[in-house]
């Protein structure tokens, strides 16, 4: 059921991943599945950069690269860094949420971020159906992988999508009550 899904969406993190694979088959379900979100004028301005098996090394070898130009000498953490390249590590794949801005400006930037954002929450409800867990991180330094990621014109990186198997106990979400978010007239 549908409000079960959406009311059962967790952020699952890479260390409550299991060992089990996630196949190109499936990553391919989710992504059609985000392709089906709402967009204005029909920019579908989502786009999907995925990697998964050898490919995770290429992402960690980037993220080093990005965030040790990004991240001053006096700010450096190797620890931070040995963190971010872990998660990538234990993740069964790990995409790159990306935004192509319709190069005719015809509608606001922040509806093309809405609607990554939608196709995101789209991919997100799915993982969950088929028993993965995931969640979306958004660095820093990820503004310095332009060219890694292979970015087009007009197009940028909102974050990553670090996706697993995930076989633990349901989790239980929080949130305050609707009543204290809405003004009726």
């Amino acid at each position: 059921m549908l409000k079960d899904a959406i009311l059962n969406r967790r952020s699952i993190f890479p260390n409550q991943f299991s060992d089990k694979r996630i196949t190109k088959d499936q990553i391919n379900e989710l992504l059609e599945v985000a392709n089906w979100a709402p967009t204005h004028r029909k920019t579908q301005p989502w786009r999907f950069k995925v990697f998964k098996d050898d490919a995770l090394s290429l992402l960690a070898d980037f993220v080093t690269k990005a965030y040790t130009k990004d991240t001053p000498a006096d700010k450096f953490s190797d620890f931070k860094l040995k963190k971010s390249i872990q998660k990538i590590e234990t993740s069964g794949a790990v995409i790159a949420i990306c935004m192509q801005r319709d190069l005719k400006s015809s509608i606001p930037e922040w509806e093309e971020v809405a609607a990554t954002a939608m196709a995101v929450q789209n991919l997100w409800l799915m993982a969950g159906e088929l028993g993965f867990g995931g969640y979306w991180s958004s660095p820093g330094y990820i503004k310095e992988m332009n060219i890694d990621l292979k970015l087009e014109e007009g197009e940028r990186c909102l974050g990553f999508f670090y996706l697993g198997v995930y076989e633990g106990e349901q989790l239980i979400g929080e949130r305050d009550t609707i009543a204290s978010k809405t003004t009726w007239f």
